[in-house]
């Protein structure tokens, strides 16, 4: 195991332990919090049943003042009655008492107990922070070229990349406050928009797919409906399909519409998807019960939502022939995976002091292996001297038909003489032309 691969599995084996305790702490809080509501509701029902207690005694002193009678020889007009003298609220029965003080005390003990449970969670995972910073390298400095950057040509490429990726988002008020801020020339700045025209439309098409918005995806569709077809291309008819679903999914008063819609749509896909169209047709049988308890249920599911909208995406951009990444992502990516690799010969060329290699050159002291996304260019390594060739060390193609690279091709003449290393044939080294991938 190389030392990413150790470093990975040691933060991944702390995170483990910390996410165990969390949902075991999420466990234990659910039970201790069902208690401490447990307790209240009986704390309330015996302070509920002292306070009924006090206002039955206290209602039974009652003051009733009537009319006299006109018989009456006093004359006073009212007649005063007191039933019996008030008498002292009671106070809580030994019992209520009791029950009070332990449900406090109970309450106090689970509280105390979520609080320690927290406490040492935190600390679990304030460790995991240490173990990134005593596994992983920090000083990414090391690998940098900032003199780069000090061209002014160097720096407006970088901030037209930065403004070309707001503008695939959809950002174009951030893009232009960037393109305002760095001062970018007119003509620069014309073209952010319009090279990222094509595919911001596209973008905001696959936002709202996202959103289950077919409107605007179902018009392009439509209108690059032949080429889509030339190309074998699924979208179109998966596009029609998910919103034959949608409208299914709306339920029996929809169903009208669903046909009509299946009628227009599905006919120039009958016979590609003949079988597929007639399984489409018998969701109508579900309807009555819902499509949710139905085998379509996963047509309303997100995820066929998510899965079509990067489909339409990668389409799309194929048919236009542009990218579905930016440039700065696709940098950003490519070197976030090509990052330890060059901490690692970094740290070798400092400890041979040979850290002129890296300033001294404009391609890294290294090859790295990225993953096929990131690979954009045909790659010739001479079969001879076994190195990738470059502007300076150009293929060359010989009258034979074989390639090596140009310092092969001088190492191997003899004056004007060179004798092809695969095959037996002589020929003339100037006769070698160059060839572009």
């Amino acid at each position: 195991m190389d030392n990413e691969s150790w470093a990975c599995a040691s933060v991944e084996k702390d995170l483990t332990r910390v996410v165990t305790k969390l949902e075991q702490l999420h466990e234990n809080a659910s039970a201790d919090i069902g208690d401490i509501a447990t307790l209240m509701s009986e704390l309330v029902k015996v302070l509920g049943k002292a306070e009924q207690a006090v206002t039955t005694l206290n209602s039974s002193t009652q003051v009733n003042a009537t009319p006299a009678s006109v018989d009456d020889p006093m004359g006073d007009g009212v007649s005063m009655q007191v039933e019996t003298e008030p008498t002292a609220p009671q106070r809580l029965t030994e019992r209520q008492m009791e029950i009070i003080r332990d449900a406090i005390v109970k309450c106090n003990d689970r509280v105390q107990k979520l609080s320690t449970d927290h406490r040492d969670l935190h600390g679990s995972i304030s460790k995991i922070g240490k173990a990134i910073d005593r596994n992983f390298s920090a000083d990414f400095t090391s690998t940098m070229r900032v003199d780069v950057l000090q061209n002014e040509e160097n720096l407006m490429l970088l901030n037209k990349a930065i403004a070309k990726h707001y503008c695939r988002q959809g950002m174009d008020e951030v893009a232009r406050t960037l393109i305002r801020e760095c001062k970018m020339p007119e003509n620069h700045a014309q073209d952010v928009f319009d090279s990222e025209r094509e595919f911001a439309a596209i973008y905001s098409m696959w936002v709202k797919i996202q959103k289950r918005d077919l409107t605007d995806a179902l018009k392009w569709a439509k209108i690059y409906s032949q080429q889509l077809s030339d190309r074998h291309s699924l979208i179109e008819f998966r596009l029609h399909r998910m919103r034959f679903m949608q409208l299914v999914s709306y339920g029996l008063d929809s169903q009208r519409e669903a046909i009509c819609y299946a009628r227009m749509n599905f006919k120039k896909f009958a016979v590609r998807y003949e079988h597929e169209i007639a399984n489409l047709m018998a969701s109508f049988i579900y309807l009555p019960s819902g499509l949710e308890n139905s085998p379509y249920k996963h047509f309303l599911g997100q995820e066929m939502w998510t899965e079509l909208s990067f489909i339409f995406l990668k389409d799309a951009c194929q048919l236009l022939g542009i990218s579905k990444n930016s440039a700065l992502s696709v940098v950003v990516n490519a070197g976030c995976t090509a990052l330890p690799a060059l901490l690692n010969i970094k740290q070798v060329m400092q400890s041979r002091q040979v850290l002129s290699m890296w300033n001294g050159c404009d391609e890294l002291p290294i090859e790295i292996d990225l993953q096929p996304e990131f690979r954009f260019h045909s790659i010739f390594a001479c079969p001879i001297l076994r190195q990738q060739t470059s502007e300076d060390n150009p293929p060359k193609k010989l009258t034979c038909g074989h390639v090596i690279s140009n310092d092969a091709l001088h190492k191997l003449s003899n004056g004007h003489i060179l004798k092809c290393p695969y095959c037996p044939v002589e020929q003339n080294a100037e006769e070698a032309v160059r060839i572009y991938f």
